[in-house]
């Protein structure tokens, strides 16, 4: 490996940006949600589906890129990741109808294995005692999604939303090009393990299964609310999608800023306990996104920001300390979890409203599932720090 801080410093800045740039890809077709659902005259379930399809993709095909990033290398795959975009976007620019949105915005969410990658590609520039500085600074790359809520509604009223995806992707293009020429890895591609090979250890490993549920609540509440706030600023609150756009981009940043922070705090108090006061404080401010006021559902949603970071970067402290000689395999697995958690709740959010006429019962299940993270923590990861403080 390769341990010179200025190629790695390089690497890494170029990396994170192509992170960003992908990331605003996954997420422009949820910051241009309320501009299609009125556009197109959706329902509210409708547009939830429209929203959640490029996750789906986006999550499941981390697995996958994740293995040919270990057998190809990961500059090779991120330039050729980043230039696929515009194969979706050209197709959105000449016909953006709703069926058109569903089948090209699931090649869309390819853009979202991103972080599969990326993490790859850059932990191997870096030793041990740094990576989760690294990473953490690698995860900011989430911002991108802010600059998709805030800029593509924005840039949409400027030049229309059939350019507005040329845009978006001519970037990603544009850092793919740069990231071929200037990118490289730190080692030579070596022969990936087969599928089969890096999920075998869900078959006799139950704490995977656990830390993939715990990633599925703190990552996949953020991939929810992140792609999903525009809408329920719209439909709630009848907010312009610029302003809607803009207060999710903060949402965004919140969340991003906390999760090295929590990285940091698990270090120091245990990325078990953080998670602990994590899940909790999720299930008592909850309810406030169930109001009808704009100040307690912005507090609401502004607290689970922090509350998603901080949980994002406990569980990523777990991972390597469970499985030392398997963090690569589980931290596929879990990533492809955690996406899946944000394809789930904008579909049933939807169905609620369509329902009901409210959000409430979905922002209910959500506190559910806080507390039920809450009772498998306390029979897992808790109960073995007590054996062990007792032995």
């Amino acid at each position: 490996m390769n341990t010179s801080a200025r190629p790695a410093n390089q690497n890494l800045f170029l990396a994170t940006m192509a992170f960003a740039v992908a990331f605003a890809n996954w997420g422009i077709i949820s910051g241009l949600a309320p501009l299609l659902k009125k556009e197109l005259g959706l329902s509210v379930t409708q547009a939830s589906v429209m929203i959640a399809i490029p996750v789906l993709l986006g999550s499941l095909g981390r697995i996958p890129l994740g293995l040919l990033t270990d057998r190809y290398g990961g500059r090779i795959v991120f330039s050729i990741l980043l230039a696929f975009t515009i194969l979706p976007a050209t197709a959105l620019f000449l016909n953006h109808s709703y069926p058109s949105l569903l089948f090209w915005g699931l090649w869309m969410g390819l853009a979202g294995t991103s972080f599969a990658v990326g993490v790859a590609f850059v932990s191997g520039w870096f030793p041990p005692s740094q990576q989760g500085t690294t990473l953490g600074i690698y995860g900011a790359g989430n911002i991108g999604q802010s600059v998709a809520v805030f800029g593509g509604p924005v840039l949409a009223g400027q030049i229309g939303i059939p350019a507005t995806f040329l845009v978006f992707s001519a970037a990603a293009v544009v850092w793919g090009g740069i990231f071929a020429l200037s990118a490289n890895n730190a080692k030579p591609p070596s022969k990936s393990k087969s599928l089969a090979e890096n999920i075998a250890v869900l078959k006799t490993e139950k704490l995977a299964w656990v830390l993939s549920v715990f990633y599925a609540l703190t990552f996949g509440g953020f991939v929810a609310l992140s792609i999903y706030l525009p809408t329920l600023y719209k439909e709630v609150f009848a907010l312009t999608p610029p302003d809607a756009g803009a207060r999710t981009a903060i949402f965004v940043l919140v969340a991003t800023l906390s999760r090295p922070v929590g990285g940091w705090l698990s270090d120091r108090i245990g990325g078990q306990k953080l998670l602990l006061y994590i899940f909790l404080g999720i299930a008592l401010i909850s309810w406030l996104m169930a109001t009808n006021s704009i100040w307690l559902f912005t507090l609401g949603s502004l607290g689970c920001a922090i509350l998603f970071g901080l949980g994002n970067g406990g569980v990523f402290k777990l991972v390597p300390q469970s499985f030392p000689q398997q963090t690569g395999s589980v931290t596929g697995l879990v990533g492809a979890a955690g996406g899946l958690g944000g394809f789930f709740p904008p579909i049933v959010l939807g169905i609620c409203r369509d329902m009901t006429g409210s959000y409430t019962i979905g922002f209910g299940l959500l506190i559910v599932f806080a507390l039920t993270c809450t009772g498998i923590l306390s029979q897992t990861f808790l109960r073995a720090t007590a054996k062990e403080s007792q032995s």
